[in-house]
């Protein structure tokens, strides 16, 4: 607030609550409602766990699936550091599906480099994003508001994975699919977000999946993703 010039009036205007509110998260540390914190970090310019990292917590996951570890309301809830971490520790596989999910190299700048490691340790990594020119990837962009704006984004994720290419292990292509979930599967971990219409994909729900044995939901997902492979385009050097 400092740095930007924010009084606790003016950033109680600009979200929406009252002036003591304000003076309460900066005086007393208090957290508040989801919905207020991430207006809040967006009217200042910063990261909401930055601001409250007590949002970050997970809801502990109901016994609905032995698969099911952890259940966040929000993308923007799960640290990136957990795929990150997850990556770091594969030994078989990463499988990426997404249309762009450019916020994990904007978060993790590394990526690239431990994707390039853990090919060379002999993991299979493959890697699908969204075809800038697919009806679906656009759609997409007018329900969520984006415009054109997620067709950039596409693009963009193909110049930080392009690259990789040249890795032995390493597979990146083009998809057109319609994109109920993103999937980010290392080995026996997955991490789904789940999207919802006319929401942009930070706001929806992830689950944390844990594979437990044939014919669970992990693999329900993970047949998901391969059919999705299997219609994706390759993109060469």
């Amino acid at each position: 607030m400092a740095s930007g010039g924010w009084t606790c009036s003016a950033l109680a205007g600009a979200v929406g609550v009252d002036p003591k509110t304000v003076e309460r998260w900066v005086n007393l540390g208090r957290t508040p409602r989801r919905g207020v914190a991430l207006k809040a970090a967006e009217t200042l310019g910063e990261d909401v766990h930055e601001l409250w990292p007590a949002l970050r917590q997970s809801r502990a996951a109901r016994a609905v699936s032995p698969e099911l570890v952890a259940l966040y309301e929000q993308r923007a809830d799960m640290p990136v550091s957990m795929f990150a971490e997850l990556v770091a520790r594969a030994r078989q596989q990463v499988d990426v599906l997404v249309y762009a999910a450019v916020y994990l190299h904007e978060a993790y700048p590394r990526l690239n480099e431990v994707l390039c490691e853990r090919a060379a340790a002999g993991c299979s990594i493959r890697i699908a994003v969204g075809d800038p020119e697919s009806p679906c990837v656009q759609a997409r962009g007018t329900e969520e508001r984006f415009g054109l704006g997620i067709e950039s984004r596409c693009r963009l994720a193909l110049m930080h994975y392009r690259p990789l290419l040249a890795t032995p292990g390493f597979e990146l292509r083009t998809h057109g699919t319609t994109l109920y979930n993103s999937i980010y599967r290392v080995d026996d971990h997955m991490l789904v977000n789940a999207h919802v219409w006319g929401v942009n994909a930070y706001r929806a729900p992830v689950w944390h999946l844990r594979r437990e044995g044939p014919g669970g939901l992990f693999d329900t997902y993970a047949d998901s993703f391969a059919r999705a492979w299997d219609t994706a385009q390759a993109v060469e050097e």
